[in-house]
């Protein structure tokens, strides 16, 4: 499976992922807007891969198949352990 990762200006450390590079088609607007414009960061192929740095590879397949895309947000910090 394809998958194109943008970032945007407006979120630090959250990053948007699509199946296919510059397909925003899926993508709710009001997203695309508190996002601003999107920068690639990086194109990857999640059947080569067994996982990812910072986010459930299983669940970016199954977000991508059924909404269209994946929406990584920040790690939260100063939780209570």
């Amino acid at each position: 499976m394809p998958c194109a990762i943008y970032k945007g200006p407006r979120k630090a450390d959250t990053y948007l992922y699509v199946e296919q590079e510059g397909d925003f088609e899926r993508v709710p607007a009001a997203l695309l807007e508190l996002l601003g414009p999107l920068q690639l960061v990086m194109t990857l192929d999640l059947d080569e891969r067994q996982q990812l740095a910072l986010a459930d590879i299983e669940e970016v397949r199954r977000q991508l198949r059924e909404q269209g895309y994946y929406l990584q947000m920040p790690p939260e910090e100063g939780l209570p352990v």
